[in-house]
């Protein structure tokens, strides 16, 4: 199990790459990481979740039509997600790196499609995105294995939808937690 490609504990490091210097692809590592947040640790796909909770709950303070706008946003990060994160995988030669968070974003703004701006809402948001992206259940996990950067975005995705399903079903019978 020394092969990273198998093991991400092995050689998933950020600073991990066969390319340096100006091959690397700069916007690709920028996106991929979400900006070094996929460096951080522990828990690099948890530290993304978070701060991308905390960039919605600011950015959505003023806004209008926030289902709208978080759903736009989900899809666009993960259609930008799927080639930065192809990009990443190919240069640093790991199949699913682990400082690749993008995909924790997309997800947790699927997962905020319908979060009402309150802390509980939000807290239980990013909690149940990260249960379904943890645990990985059918079919997230045979999602993953998809090619490049495509199985490493949509299992994400996946994991974003189901959370948006319960929290959908808490809002309607629960709606004043």
């Amino acid at each position: 199990m020394d092969d990273p490609n198998q093991n991400p504990a092995v050689g998933d490091r950020l600073h991990v790459s066969p390319q340096t210097g100006n091959s690397r692809s700069r916007w690709a590592w920028l996106v991929g990481t979400f900006f070094g947040i996929g460096g951080l640790h522990p828990g690099p796909g948890t530290w993304a979740a978070g701060a991308t909770v905390l960039l919605w709950w600011l950015g959505a303070q003023r806004a209008t039509h926030t289902t709208v706008i978080a759903l736009l946003t989900a899809i666009v990060v993960t259609l930008i997600g799927i080639p930065a994160s192809t990009r990443v995988a190919r240069e640093s030669g790991i199949k699913d790196p682990g400082f690749v968070v993008i995909d924790e974003v997309a997800g947790q703004m699927f997962s905020l499609i319908i979060a009402p701006l309150r802390w509980k809402y939000l807290l239980l948001s990013l909690i149940l995105f990260r249960c379904f992206d943890i645990f990985k259940p059918p079919p997230l996990r045979a999602l993953e294995r998809l090619p490049e950067g495509i199985g490493i975005m949509i299992d994400d995705v996946g994991a974003g939808l189901y959370s948006l399903l319960v929290l959908a079903i808490v809002l309607k019978f629960w709606p004043s937690i």
